[in-house]
């Protein structure tokens, strides 16, 4: 008899179906991992299995028994954590411990707050309340609080999306750790192909129905996970049913991407149109590209950024020294906290240098300029403003001598370029959060800017939207071939855009300590990426840097 069961379950809130047809049976330490993409119902999915919604068809079976309602056998953790704002870190996990141990002594119960804790780094923290913390250590806590309450089966709702890459990495082999010592059973539900590879039995796609008021998300096809235990993110590089793998399922999941684009018809597939100025960009958008050093195009000459603290003065970066030429891509990767996103954002002028200087084009960048357009995670539309209208604003000021008509030719064609020709009239909050950051990356090229800055760009995104975003990104910028520098801490992604990948050692005092040609043939798609030889090769160069570093003993460059 299957641990946890569901049979023939469907869901749908009002007119709108969210789940159908949905058969799965899990058994007891099973850890299955379900790839779960914006829309698709994932979450729903999880409230059917904790008990927190019932299914309008079909059950919900636990050891054969319906579920009718939540129970502490049960540990849930949401994408969107729950705590309690008036207690402390310490109380919020307190909570779930007192109410599964309260029979317990007082000092057991306190080391066991502590242990899980101090197993999400939060021991520094414990005193702090939820609106002292980030939205990760939040998390972080939301994390603890469920492994906590020592449950028989765990749900977990990209419970480390909202983490950096090393505290994801740090909890995912946490994760690992209890279901090997435990062997409970879990349900995990990503978007990352490599942390389902990493810590799943089966992986389980759950793929996004047609967008008509009977479609439903589905149970796509189960792929077995037979990799040895423990995995280790830079041995299985080298595995070569890792590599195989990871290509089937990426394969499968491009497949259901473009089928969704197609049914859709809302852009999401590359747009395969020709710009309104037949031969390139707009007249306009090409003289005010016009540079004048394209040998020496950007200079970061010993730059270093440090900030004043209660305790003295705090070098966070120390020394960033490079030297790009025209039309170059580099990505900058590294832990969180190494300060690439204090390098990215002194280079937009939004960052004061305290010692040496960002040079671009012959001209010290002093202040923000339109010279150089930042894409963040986060894009910063006008809710009220059409795309059209957001991406206008931008345009009317950087070409003040161009007519109404070339300047709208520049909107339109940029649009079109990211696949909003159909959507340009939208309202932006109308958009959903991927044709918004559409909007955020035409709105940048459109400024014709000497040097292009993205700060994670697609790190708030789904792998499957972010993957087709990666690849708008690079058919863009594979016509304006504009300098760019992309923050990530996606090695793929790093890899996939770059001509070169900056390592930078970690803070305090980070710096560059290494960087990697990245020799494959442009144009490049995730596809191309996936089949070079090289690729694996490149990959674990990254990896093995980031694993050295990982620890924090690190500071000067190798």
């Amino acid at each position: 008899m299957a641990f946890l069961e569901l049979k023939g379950v469907a869901k749908a809130y009002g007119q709108t179906t969210v789940l159908r047809d949905i058969d799965l049976a899990i058994e007891e330490g099973e850890f299955i991992a379900i790839l779960g993409f914006s829309g698709s119902g994932k979450t729903t999915l999880v409230s059917l299995m904790a008990g927190l919604a019932a299914p309008d068809a079909g059950q919900v079976l636990l050891r054969g028994k319906p579920v009718v309602g939540p129970g502490a056998d049960r540990g849930v953790v949401f994408q969107s954590y729950s705590l309690m704002p008036w207690l402390t870190v310490e109380g919020n996990v307190a909570l779930a411990v007192d109410a599964v141990m309260a029979g317990a002594p007082k000092a057991e119960r306190a080391a066991k707050v502590a242990k899980y804790i101090g197993m999400v780094g939060l021991s520094h923290a414990v005193d702090r309340r939820p609106a002292e913390l980030s939205g990760g250590m939040r998390q972080r806590v939301a994390v603890a609080r469920a492994l906590a309450m020592s449950p028989d089966i765990l749900l977990l709702d990209e419970p480390l999306s909202a983490l950096d890459a090393l505290t994801r990495a740090k909890l995912q082999d946490e994760i690992e750790s209890i279901w090997e010592q435990e062997k409970k059973t879990v349900v995990l539900i990503t978007n990352d192909v490599d942390e389902a590879l990493l810590l799943a039995d089966r992986i389980i796609p759950l793929n996004p129905g047609p967008k008509t008021l009977m479609g439903g998300a589905t149970l796509g096809p189960a792929f077995k996970v037979n990799l040895p235990r423990p995995r280790d993110r830079a041995a299985v590089n080298h595995d070569e049913d890792f590599k195989r793998l990871r290509a089937e399922i990426t394969e499968y999941l491009m497949a259901v991407g473009v089928e969704r684009g197609a049914e859709a018809g809302d852009g999401r597939a590359l747009p395969d149109v020709a710009p309104i100025s037949v031969g390139g960009p707009p007249k306009a958008y090409r003289e005010a590209g016009r540079v004048n050093n394209p040998d020496r195009y950007v200079e970061f000459s010993q730059v270093k950024k440090i900030f004043p603290t209660p305790k003295g003065p705090l070098t966070v970066v120390d020394g960033f020294d490079l030297k790009m030429h025209r039309g170059e891509f580099i990505s900058l990767i590294g832990h969180s906290g190494c300060g690439k996103s204090t390098v990215l954002t002194m280079t937009a002028g939004l960052t004061e240098v305290s010692e040496g200087g960002v040079i671009l084009d012959g001209r010290e960048v002093t202040d923000a300029g339109p010279d150089r357009a930042v894409v963040f995670q986060a894009p910063s539309l006008f809710p009220w403003l059409t795309a059209l209208q957001n991406v206008a604003l931008g345009v009317d000021r950087v070409y003040p001598h161009a007519s109404p008509a070339e300047r709208l030719d520049i909107v339109s064609y940029y649009l079109e370029r990211v696949g909003l020709g159909d959507s340009m009239d939208k309202k932006a909050a109308d958009l959903s959060n991927g044709m918004r950051q559409r909007v955020g990356i035409a709105r940048a090229f459109a400024l014709s800017p000497k040097l292009l800055l993205l700060d994670e760009p697609f790190g708030m995104l789904d792998s499957l939207t972010r993957w087709e975003l990666q690849e708008v990104l690079m058919e863009v910028w594979a016509r304006t071939q504009v300098t760019a520098i992309c923050v990530t801490h996606d090695v793929d992604e790093a890899i996939l855009m770059a001509d070169r990948v900056v390592m930078m050692t970690n803070g305090p005092n980070a710096r560059i300590g290494k960087v990697l040609h990245v020799d494959i043939p442009r144009p490049r798609s995730r596809r191309a990426l996936l089949e070079h030889p090289r690729y694996y090769e490149y990959r674990a160069e990254v990896l093995d840097f980031l694993d050295e570093y990982e620890t924090g003993a690190h500071s000067k460059a190798s």
